[in-house]
Parts: structure tokens; C-alpha cells; sequence
């Protein structure tokens, strides 16, 4: 069954670090983007980093270099690793793949979008 399943959120302290995971299963890597979006409290909904089919992330500006996006393929897990994290970090990560991920989100219209993961980030 086709699905993409997020697991790895949590609390962590202001300047802690997280890694959050996305099993992914029933497409391949060659026609799919896969990548990460999150709603936090008061903005609206925005992609924190996306890995194309070629390797190539894109639309990083919301963390700004405090994340790193990885693909394990063999193991079909896609990581976010998180660092320096904020209180206004704090809410809810998204998986999402699809044939092309934009700089929106759109639960609706992507092929797969997780159920999220929700990440807290407070003293």
C-alpha cells in the first residue's frame, strides 16, 4: 500500500535538535519529489525543505540552514534533522511526495501527504 507515515516529533528545549523520519512506500524515487512542510501556530502552511528526483533541495527559507534533508533509499525513509530549534518552530511537520512539490502546500492536490507529526519547542 502506497503511504508515507511521519514518526520522530517531540519536546525539546530552545537550541535543542530533532530528527523526524518519513516511511515512504509505492513509488519510486526517479518520478517522485518528496518533502517536508509544517503549519505552525499563526502562519500559514509552508514547506521547510524538498528533495527533487535529481538530489537537489529547494525551499529551505523557513528554518534557514537550520535543517538538513536527507533520503535513505535502500530503507525508503526520508529524515529532516532539526537544529537550533526555536519556540517559533513549534507545530505540526508534514511528509508529502509527490511528481512535483511546489513551495505550497496542498494536501489535496499532492499524491501522498502524512497525517504530521507534532514538535514542540519550549523552555
Amino acid at each position: 500500500q502506497a503511504d508515507v507515515q511521519e514518526s520522530g516529533g517531540g519536546s525539546v528545549q530552545p537550541g535543542g535538535s530533532l530528527r523526524l523520519s518519513c516511511r515512504l512506500s509505492g513509488f519510486s524515487f526517479d518520478d517522485f519529489d518528496v518533502g517536508w512542510y509544517r503549519q505552525t501556530g499563526g502562519h500559514e502552511c509552508e514547506p521547510v525543505s524538498v528533495l527533487s528526483t535529481t538530489g537537489t533541495s529547494y525551499f529551505e527559507d523557513a528554518m534557514r540552514g537550520r535543517e538538513t534533508i536527507s533520503l535513505d533509499k535502500p530503507n525508503r525513509i526520508l529524515y529532516l534533522q532539526m537544529n537550533k530549534l526555536k519556540p517559533e518552530d513549534t507545530g505540526v511537520y508534514y511528509c508529502a511526495a509527490d511528481r512535483s512539490l511546489h513551495s505550497w502546500c496542498d494536501p489535496d492536490k499532492y499524491t501522498y501527504w502524512g497525517q504530521g507529526t507534532q514538535v514542540t519547542v519550549s523552555s
